[in-house]
């Protein structure tokens, strides 16, 4: 059975205070006409101790961002660049969100607040700074899905929704209004090195790789790495492993986040920012996810090099403090490490227990094969095969001599498994649209949550804290 948040005291503790003067703005939340609270997120309030907030505390604080008792007491856009389908982009940053609170968990694990529709900031552009309603319904979906299939993903916190009507140019508009929080272990991108890099900020670089390695501790880097007491050095082994597990754990789950640039790459290896994201319909390594990569640069199958990629951008705006050899050698850890969680990942969801990285390949392999040939995907392979059974021809030779693990559920018995394709994505948001109907989604996520339970708990990379 998968793990509960483990319930604690609220235990406010804004560290990002001693870096606010170069990382980010002072802004203040947008005034919407009004507040409706339309998700509050029961399994993880009680995590960072505010499980006892009445529902209309809950909007006060995640609708209206009123400060929480000994928090931030003003919210803070982050400041950051990035490459945009591998185009620099230094005129970006919070555009429509901040940074509202930091505290700790259970463990003494740092947490985020972090908001996306919460109005206009110094980086919003030509942007109204708002999030449609359809949006945070879809964010709270692909997150609730990836938690249950063991992704390290940023949790939707609350949704309220706002109130106003909203124009885009990709839903039929004017459309509902929402203002989402995220809670995350981190807010920090490889694009908020990149900025202070570019901007020849080497003291605040410093600063900020201190405050990673403090606030966000991993592995050492390996005995024999070059260089493995620089500070920079170490951050980078760090990041490497956590996004090399991120990269294995999409392609176990099937998913295609679609905007995998820069500044959408958490240091703590955390999934987030959910635009055009996508699940696979059947195994298609070409499969994009958002109509604009019109070149497929972060097609499902090409998710692990565009996440080295962007690991190599971090090692370049890293280059001010420490030499390149440290920082190759951690980049050239990307593929083993990756390779290590893509069996570990797949051997855990498929519901056997590990043979070996020769053994274990092999059986990825055969299963790309029976996916293809079968024309579905990945949400069907790992159901119908879990723990091994069912399996025939190149599937069944290659499982040979594997044990099956993982505890008994009912969950296993189903003719079908839990999926997110975008029909049914459409159908719940339909539902919501046109009848404020909510009862699917509500019955989706009950869906979600009995497939986490029939999971268990990913098993993670040594060292790595999820």
């Amino acid at each position: 059975m998968r793990d509960e948040p483990q319930a604690a005291p609220y235990h406010p503790d804004p560290q990002i205070s001693a870096i606010s003067a170069w990382i980010g703005d002072r802004v203040d939340a947008a005034s919407f006409p009004s507040h409706e609270m339309r998700f509050r997120n029961r399994r993880w309030d009680k995590a960072v101790g505010l499980d006892s907030l009445s529902d209309e505390q809950w909007v006060d604080h995640f609708g209206r961002f009123e400060p929480l008792a000994d928090n931030l007491p003003c919210p803070l856009a982050l400041r950051y660049h990035g490459h945009q389908f591998r185009v620099y982009n230094p005129e970006i940053g919070d555009g429509r969100g901040f940074l509202f609170a930091q505290m700790r968990d259970a463990s003494g694990r740092l947490l985020d607040c972090g908001t996306k529709g919460s109005g206009q900031t110094p980086y919003s552009r030509q942007g109204d700074g708002r999030l449609t309603l359809k949006g945070a319904v879809r964010e709270i979906l692909a997150t609730e899905m990836l938690e249950a299939l063991g992704v390290n993903t940023s949790k939707t916190f609350a949704v309220v929704e706002t109130g106003e009507e909203l124009w885009r140019s990709d839903e039929p508009s004017p459309t509902r209004s929402a203002v989402l929080t995220r809670l995350s272990h981190s807010h920090i991108r490889i694009g908020t090195f990149q900025r202070l890099a570019a901007l020849g900020e080497t003291e605040n670089l410093a600063a900020l790789v201190d405050y990673c390695l403090e606030q966000y501790p991993g592995n050492p880097p390996p005995e024999v790495a070059p260089g493995r007491d620089e500070p920079a050095a170490r951050l980078m082994h760090q990041a490497v492993e956590r996004l090399a597990d991120l990269a294995a754990s999409y392609m176990v789950a099937g998913f295609v986040h679609g905007v995998l640039n820069t500044d959408n790459m958490n240091i703590t290896g955390e999934s987030f920012d959910y635009g055009p994201w996508r699940w696979l319909p059947r195994w298609d390594p070409s499969f994009t996810a958002a109509y604009f990569d019109e070149g497929g640069l972060y097609a499902f199958g090409r998710q692990p090099e565009a996440i080295r990629w962007n690991l190599g951008q971090l090692a370049i705006a890293l280059r001010p403090l420490v030499e390149a050899e440290p920082l190759i050698a951690a980049l050239d850890r990307f593929g083993p490490c990756y390779q290590e969680n893509m069996v570990r990942r797949f051997c855990w969801r498929l519901g056997v227990k590990s043979c070996g990285m020769k053994h274990d390949t092999r059986l990825i392999d055969a299963a790309e094969v029976t996916m293809r040939e079968g024309n579905f995907g990945p949400d069907m392979f790992f159901h119908t095969h879990r723990g091994g059974r069912n399996a025939t021809g190149p599937l069944a030779e290659a499982l040979d001599g594997y044990e099956a693990t993982g505890k008994p559920h009912s969950y296993w018995d189903r003719d079908t498994p839990e999926s997110m394709l975008i029909e049914e994505v459409e159908a719940i948001w339909d539902r919501i649209d046109q009848q404020d109907d909510w009862t699917s989604l509500e019955a989706k996520l009950k869906s979600l949550n009995n497939l986490g339970a029939a999971l268990g708990n990913a098993p993670l990379p040594e060292g790595v804290t999820g």
